[in-house]
């Protein structure tokens, strides 16, 4: 699979269309996650590298995980029902899918290089600006799959 960079501007519009394919009555593919619960959870990562959002991991995981931080943007697509960050969970919280849609593109069309805000993850590590770009893509790209756009 190709990785793309969400920096460029075609690629934006491509998950922006992407995202405006989900419907209410959208259905997974796989997981547990409603299309709400799926859009909500979409923008926490995001939010990490746009607004600093702080994650909370335990020392084992801050030692293990940078050691994997290069799955993040390889070609590689994630595996279907990867364990999810306890803070991503989306599942069993009522989502309001306008709301999570809205707030989903608009971190989409705001997720520039100027705008990043740190080159540093708080649980992976080091990353670049292409890495940033390269991972959100990715994640992006898995979900918007789960749910058939």
């Amino acid at each position: 699979m190709e990785v793309k960079n969400l920096f460029d501007p075609v690629v934006k519009q491509e998950i922006v269309d992407r995202i405006n394919k989900l419907t209410p009555q959208s259905k997974q593919q796989w997981g547990k996650m409603d299309v709400a619960q799926m859009l909500a959870h979409c923008q926490e990562p995001i939010a990490v590298a746009l607004d600093g959002k702080v994650l909370k991991a335990n020392w084992l995981m801050k030692l293990i995980l940078p050691l994997f931080k290069k799955k993040l943007w390889n070609e590689k697509p994630y595996k279907q029902s990867l364990p999810t960050a306890p803070s991503f969970v989306m599942t069993g919280k009522e989502k309001d899918f306008e709301k999570e849609k809205a707030g989903l593109l608009d971190m989409v069309n705001r997720f520039t290089e100027a705008n990043i805000v740190s080159d540093k993850h708080p649980v992976f590590g080091k990353l670049t600006k292409e890495n940033w770009s390269k991972a959100s893509w990715k994640h992006l790209d898995h979900h918007l799959r789960q749910f058939g756009v």
